[in-house]
């Protein structure tokens, strides 16, 4: 059977939420579609879902990456991942059993994850918890834009190199579905909002650098270059360009 573009959005969502498609990977068409055995149509549909989801962007002449969040956009992720879950919890209503069964077997296979070496798979089930609460919570769209927001927190987490502990998310993840099984919905709000804020507060986000710091610093005129240049002998002809009574490297600090 024919894979949808839906299929392949997905799979590139799970593969980014797993860590395994880092910031800024390209996603060529052509390899994608022989991947999926697919047209390059379907690709570039699936592509374009991603792009409108903010996965993935699109340069006209590069193709196709995933994006690498500026620290705004970091900022912006965890702001709206913070009013979409804790409004959920906020407005949840009784939880029926079969919702808080399916919590606790995710965080089963959390903390057997956690006990494995498969990062990926690690990862993806820290995120996923997330999307998980979301739809046991009754809100199946609310799950899907978590989704992405999830996916995105973890481009963030892998570019500004988080020091977060997945033990300590398990724990997190632990306590706030504890918080909602006894009914204390204002426990697990405030419980979420302490685990969204340990997330954002563990990636290194350095202060904006000179992009130019490098150059700058090997072009800057040299110190007292006038004084110690040596004066033109008599009858030596100058180089071209360069203003008389000076040499090529007093020429170039001027020009600098």
């Amino acid at each position: 059977m024919a894979i949808s573009a839906s299929e392949i959005s997905a799979r590139i969502v799970e593969a980014v939420m797993a860590q395994k498609l880092a910031p800024g990977s390209r996603l060529g068409e052509q390899q994608l579609a022989m991947l999926f055995d697919c047209s390059r149509t379907i690709v570039r549909e699936a592509l374009t879902r991603l792009a409108a989801r903010g996965i993935v962007t699109v340069s006209a002449r590069r193709g196709w990456f995933v994006i690498e969040p500026s620290q705004d956009e970091a900022r912006e992720a965890f702001e709206a991942r913070r009013v979409i879950e804790l409004g959920l919890i906020r407005s949840v209503g009784r939880i029926e059993k079969t919702a808080l069964r399916q919590l606790k077997a995710h965080l089963q296979r959390e903390k057997a994850a956690l006990k494995e070496s498969d990062v990926g798979n690690r990862s993806f089930l820290l995120g996923d918890f997330h999307v998980c609460l979301a739809e046991c919570l009754g809100n199946t769209l609310l799950a899907d834009t978590l989704r992405d927001y999830t996916a995105r927190t973890t481009l963030i987490a892998m570019l500004y190199q988080s020091t977060h502990d997945a033990v300590q998310s398990c724990e997190d993840h632990v306590r706030i579905v504890a918080a909602l099984e006894r009914g204390d919905h204002a426990a697990a709000e405030a419980l979420m909002a302490e685990h969204i804020g340990t997330v954002q507060s563990a990636l290194r986000v350095q202060a904006p650098s000179d992009p130019l710091a490098q150059l700058r610093d090997a072009l800057a005129p040299l110190h007292n270059t006038a004084a110690t240049a040596p004066a033109t002998p008599k009858g030596r002809r100058r180089k071209p360009g360069a203003p008389p009574d000076s040499d090529s490297s007093t020429y170039l600090g001027a020009l600098l």
